[in-house]
């Protein structure tokens, strides 16, 4: 997939921010990046590189002590109302859905984002339905929580977020923990809203997922954005990934040795495919 043109506005954006956690501990350092309108932006670093703490600076749970978070080009604003409209644009998925699930039922969960915008008891059934269809769990709206699988779980904290309808979703980790069937499920629903024109920003330590899913990547370095750019042109520089503690993509490595382009596993195999006797 091409990175998408410059022409693009930047819906979110990272201006040189700094931060530091209790005790001094350094987690952002002048960090700079720009998520584009529609995109699938995949950010990507070390552990520690401060990819968590961007996200938590992303929708507001966190304030930068320097510079600035950009959402449609403007500093956002950190009083309770402001707080609120940025939290209907920005959905933050965390890496833990136990972290984020905290209702008795699986639709109780749901309807508490949208409640607390203040809509009308009738819309928030209507969304909160939409959700648990979209993503396939419509008949465990009244599971208690604490009984579903881990797979599960992540749709449920996933569709409290969508319930919210927002235009920017941030997704930490997105298929960690998950069996090769439910990253593949997941990753469709994801395809799907990003479709309708959801723009996705998710941080992964899979840079095969990255390769195969990604518009664009971003990758962090001690607390900095060290590169953003298309993903096959990023990923591609091996000196950049090393400096990030990354390896590069195993499929870039095997298309790169038989003299193909492919940025997936069905891509790969075509070629292969293609090439036999």
């Amino acid at each position: 997939m091409d990175a998408l043109t410059p022409l693009e506005p930047a819906v979110l954006a990272a201006r040189d921010l700094d931060y530091r956690y209790p005790g001094g501990i350094p987690a952002l350092r002048g960090l700079s990046l720009e998520v584009r309108r529609g995109s699938r932006l995949c950010i990507l670093g070390a552990n520690g590189s401060g990819k968590s703490t961007l996200f938590l600076h992303f929708n507001g749970t966190l304030r930068p002590e320097g510079g600035a978070v950009l959402i449609d080009g403007r500093p956002a604003g950190y009083d309770r109302r402001a707080l609120s409209v940025w939290r209907s644009r920005v959905g933050l998925v965390l890496q833990d859905p136990d972290d984020q699930l905290f209702a008795a039922t699986v639709r109780q969960d749901a309807s508490f984002g949208p409640l607390n915008l203040g809509l009308a008891e009738a819309e928030v059934r209507a969304r909160v339905e939409e959700a648990l269809a979209v993503l396939g769990i419509a008949g465990l709206g009244d599971r208690p929580t604490h009984m579903l699988s881990f797979g599960q779980k992540r749709r449920a904290a996933l569709a409290g977020i969508l319930a919210m309808r927002p235009g920017i979703l941030l997704l930490d980790e997105p298929t960690a923990g998950l069996d090769p069937e439910g990253s593949e499920r997941l990753l469709a629903n994801l395809e799907r809203l990003n479709a309708a024109g959801t723009t996705l920003v998710f941080s992964t330590h899979d840079i095969d997922l990255a390769y195969a899913w990604a518009d664009e990547v971003a990758v962090l370095g001690d607390g900095r954005c060290l590169c953003q750019g298309a993903t096959a042109e990023v990923l591609a520089d091996a000196g950049l990934l090393e400096r990030a503690g990354l390896r590069p993509p195993v499929i870039l490595e095997i298309a790169d040795a038989l003299g193909v382009k492919a940025r997936n596993r069905h891509e790969l195999l075509a070629h292969l495919a293609a090439g036999r006797p």
